[in-house]
């Protein structure tokens, strides 16, 4: 048994002082227990912590981006520059990746993730097959990688293959580098098999899921195929994201993408429906009662251009949200709460936009995607509470802008002044990944990566 003791944590009833919270082998949250005088255990084995917060799962990430983080800025030769216009960068960059290459890419971003707060990834993994378009001998050759680099980095993982079927709603065929991501259904069928497979190495907490790209890159007839691959599993989908997405749906399908999908299937709590920036009130609305989360992406929304997504309504209207880092151009769990909360209040020329009546932004913030991530996981984790995987992380209480801060004044710090310098500690499903803010085995995962990026040269 791990024990942690804390001077504070955050729990399901709210902030509670001298926490001991017990971990058993399997990783899950044996016992939490608090007193007046807990403080004063004498416990030997016993680690030590300023601040307890559950820690949430990165909800949508292309592990492969962040080796090209910082190559793109900068206008084509028209003096025009936007999402499409990446995408075809992004493209071409791929093409130069080996397996060796994606799974270091891998670990690097798994490390980052844990040591900016996360203990889960959720991999939205489309990257299957060799430059040109032929499948590895084995069809799950690079969801292995993604496993592989989590059994080195001990992240919780929930893997999402994904159905990568046309490159546009008019059933064009992919081309150039997105042959790499292309699947029909039976190819998808047994790499999904596959792929669940890849798993059987890792601990018990990892999952799989099913994710179809996008309405403009499935059928509507595949699209309701895959909902019963695995009916219980976690089930992810780019939603409205570009103007130019929602326009392709509505002159194609006759309806913008939200209302469609609404139509269309049942959209209930294991659905997570990513980006959602194109949305209109209703469609905010219908979201919001759905049951289903908004897995939001606020860097790298920002970094592409992709649009504001209605957070105030949406959460006043009890929707679901969770965070994640998708292009990995940035991976901070601090900032995209931030950017998240600063982008409603540039557009509506408010202040503590995502606050409530009852706590503060921070709170707000952190209790959404704790909740919202797990559910977006398939994962039980989200809370401080026995039965639960022990996804955990802890903040620094000697940080200058933490000293004398408790409670809700201390997240609102966290996520305003400070950055993941604060995160101390994190557990995955109780492995403890980070101490002293940084991954066990940061030198020689960093090492693999630095090689990487040598190979790759920089630029595109």
């Amino acid at each position: 048994m791990k024990i942690i003791l804390a001077k504070q944590a955050l729990l399901p009833q709210g902030w509670v002082n001298n926490v001991r919270v017990g971990v058993d082998d399997s990783g899950r949250i044996a016992f939490v227990e608090y007193s007046e005088d807990m403080h004063q255990s004498v416990e030997a084995e016993a680690h030590r912590v300023a601040t307890l917060l559950p820690a949430p799962a990165n909800a949508h990430s292309h592990t492969f981006q962040r080796a090209m983080a910082g190559l793109t800025e900068k206008r084509g030769p028209d003096s025009s520059d936007s999402f499409w216009t990446w995408r075809k960068l992004m493209y071409q960059f791929l093409d130069r990746l080996t397996p060796d290459d994606i799974e270091a890419i891998a670990a690097f971003v798994q490390m980052e993730m844990l040591e900016s707060g996360y203990a889960t990834q959720v991999e939205f993994h489309y990257l299957h097959k060799q430059p040109g378009g032929k499948f590895y001998d084995n069809p799950a050759e690079l969801s292995d990688r993604i496993a592989a680099a989590a059994a080195t980095t001990g992240i919780g993982l929930t893997l999402l293959p994904v159905h990568y079927q046309y490159g546009g709603c008019d059933s064009r065929p992919l081309q150039g580098g997105q042959r790499r991501f292309s699947t029909d259904l039976q190819e998808f069928e047994s790499l999904w098999s596959c792929a669940r497979n890849s798993l059987r190495s890792l601990p018990a907490d990892a999952q799989i899921g099913v994710a179809p790209h996008s309405l403009r890159a499935v059928s509507p007839d595949n699209l309701a195929a895959l909902q019963k691959i695995s009916p219980d599993a976690p089930f992810h989908m780019h939603l409205a994201e570009q103007i130019q997405e929602v326009d392709e749906v509505v002159n194609a399908w006759g309806a913008r993408p939200v209302d469609w999908l609404f139509d269309h299937a049942d959209v209930d709590e294991r659905w997570c429906l990513i980006h959602c920036t194109q949305m209109l009130a209703h469609e905010t609305q219908k979201l919001a009662s759905s049951g289903a989360v908004a897995g939001l992406c606020p860097i790298t929304e920002s970094n592409l251009g992709d649009g504001i997504f209605d957070g105030v309504n949406y959460l006043n209207a009890s929707g679901r949200i969770a965070i994640g880092s998708d292009s990995n151009i940035r991976v901070s769990l601090s900032e995209e709460l931030r950017t998240l909360d600063y982008s409603q209040r540039l557009r509506d020329h408010s202040r503590a936009a995502m606050a409530s009546g009852e706590h503060s932004t921070g709170r707000r913030l952190l209790e959404a995607v704790v909740s919202g991530g797990a559910q977006a996981a398939g994962r039980e984790s989200g809370c401080i509470k026995a039965g639960y995987w022990a996804d955990l992380l802890a903040l620094d209480g000697d940080h200058v802008d933490l000293l004398s801060r408790t409670g809700d004044s201390l997240l609102d710090s966290y996520i305003f002044a400070g950055d993941d310098r604060m995160v101390l500690e994190v557990w995955a499903a109780g492995r403890h990944q980070v101490t002293s803010g940084q991954h066990i085995h940061r030198e020689s995962i960093t090492e693999r990566y630095k090689n990487v990026m040598i190979k790759l040269g920089g630029s595109l």
